[in-house]
């Protein structure tokens, strides 16, 4: 029996064979029975149309040679079967392994079926069919190297246009790849990164890096993180570290290397930390509002109670304000108001929170409070230094301030409530002739005079 009639005659298991083998190929694993067959019925019917084909010697010399015609324009399955096979992430080996197998098989079942003595033309068959498979080969190969290099070069130009700094780093932290962006970041060619770590650039970043790079290297997951780049603009990135696994027979699954994308956030971190002071901080004075000073004072309570401390909550009502933003205006108004902060704050510790809680109100939280002696001694530093005149567009103006003050744990135990009794306290203060310093008490308030003590 002729070889081409064999093929022909037994296509059926020869393709079962050809499945066979490749579900022992890792990468197989996940294409379907025709995914596994694919181009190989085409690749065997096109070997056995050949082998009936009349072969001059000058023909048959030149497929020895590997030198037979190609025509560069048509697409033959085995080219096909290239393209495919590094789609489905095959690799060079596997690929090849493919057509030793097709080989051998082929072989091994014909010879079974004829008597290589009683059949003249067997070697020349075998011949043939050698020059063949080595030709298929050779086609699935290159469409495999082309297909590559041209997702090679694809990927370079995507990588190089884009203005995310890509990069990829040995699971020993070594940068393997860099793109333009990375380059123009850190201010250096090319050559100067490569095989180089982050230690050895000198970033200040390298520390962290270098941590959540072990964390991939050891889990198998991506990680994302934030790093300031210091040198040249000052710039704030984002960035995910997305490993690259390999599988090698029976062993578990390795990262082989480290892809890493960082991406400049520096606008996006400045538009949000703008977006957050305009929501926390008040926009005349600078100093917290009172959503932020609650939240402070939130923390502040927390920590007294696990360091049984004190803390004083003071509330503070400016005294002849209004007359002076109706007769001078409320540019006047403002300028006083900012004036009053920065007194405000000049009289308190930098661990003390001053807030502006609206109109001529203000707000200070004392921490770690040792005696009433001393909330006594601030609140009247307050009230003196807000009775010295101020200077307000080329005119002294001159006013006061009632405080009210309560106390943690004595007065009260939440923000809201602490806040609010010294409220009344200042109210009274007010009641008592202004210029006033009003302690609450659980049972009574006792009302100082500033001008008395």
């Amino acid at each position: 029996m002729k070889l081409a009639d064999f093929i022909r005659g037994n296509i059926e298991i020869l393709l079962l064979e050809w499945d066979k083998f490749a579900l022992s190929i890792d990468s197989a694993n996940n294409l379907d029975k025709k995914g596994r067959r694919d181009h190989a019925r085409e690749m065997l019917m096109a070997i056995a149309a050949d082998l009936d084909k009349p072969q001059t010697e000058a023909q048959q010399i030149a497929r020895s040679k590997g030198q037979a015609p190609f025509d560069p324009d048509a697409d033959t399955a085995a080219e096909e079967h290239g393209v495919d096979r590094l789609t489905a992430g095959f690799t060079i080996n596997e690929a090849v392994s493919e057509y030793r197998a097709l080989r051998v098989n082929v072989l091994r079942l014909w010879m079974k079926e004829i008597d290589p003595a009683n059949s003249p033309n067997c070697l020349d068959d075998i011949l043939r069919f050698n020059e063949a498979i080595d030709q298929s080969l050779d086609e699935s190969l290159a469409s495999y190297t082309n297909e590559k290099d041209m997702d090679t070069r694809l990927l370079k130009t995507i990588l190089s246009a884009s203005t995310d700094q890509t990069f990829v780093l040995d699971p020993e932290g070594r940068f393997l790849y860099v793109n333009a962006a990375t380059a123009d970041l850190f201010d250096r060619p090319h050559y100067q990164i490569i095989g180089k770590t982050c230690f050895d650039l000198g970033f200040d970043f390298a520390a962290s890096l270098q941590r959540n790079l072990l964390q991939v290297v050891s889990s198998g997951e991506s990680y994302r993180g934030e790093f300031s780049y210091t040198l040249g603009a000052g710039q704030q990135l984002e960035y995910i570290l997305s490993p690259v696994l390999v599988k090698e027979g029976d062993h578990p699954e390795m990262v082989e290397a480290v892809v890493g994308i960082a991406r400049d956030i520096t606008l996006r971190k400045a538009a949000e930390d703008q977006s957050w002071h305009q929501a926390n901080f008040d926009i005349l004075t600078d100093l917290p509002n009172r959503r932020l000073f609650m939240d402070r004072l939130q923390q502040d309570l927390r920590h007294a109670e696990r360091a049984k401390l004190s803390i004083a909550v003071m509330f503070i009502d400016l005294d002849g304000f209004k007359e002076v933003n109706d007769s001078m205006g409320h540019e006047a108004g403002d300028v006083l108001l900012r004036l009053v902060a920065q007194r405000i704050k000049d009289c308190v510790r930098e661990s003390d929170t001053v807030a502006r809680m609206g109109g001529d109100e203000f707000t200070v939280a004392l921490n770690e409070i040792s005696a009433p002696e001393q909330v006594m001694a601030v609140a009247k530093k307050i009230t003196t230094d807000l009775c010295r005149p101020f200077s307000v567009l080329d005119t002294l103006v001159q006013i006061s301030a009632s405080v009210g003050v309560a106390t943690y744990p004595f007065d009260g135990l939440a923000p809201e409530d602490l806040v609010n009794i010294a409220d009344q306290a200042m109210y009274e203060a007010k009641r008592a002739g202004r210029n006033q310093v009003a302690l609450a008490a659980q049972t009574s308030r006792l009302t100082v005079s500033i001008e008395q003590s």
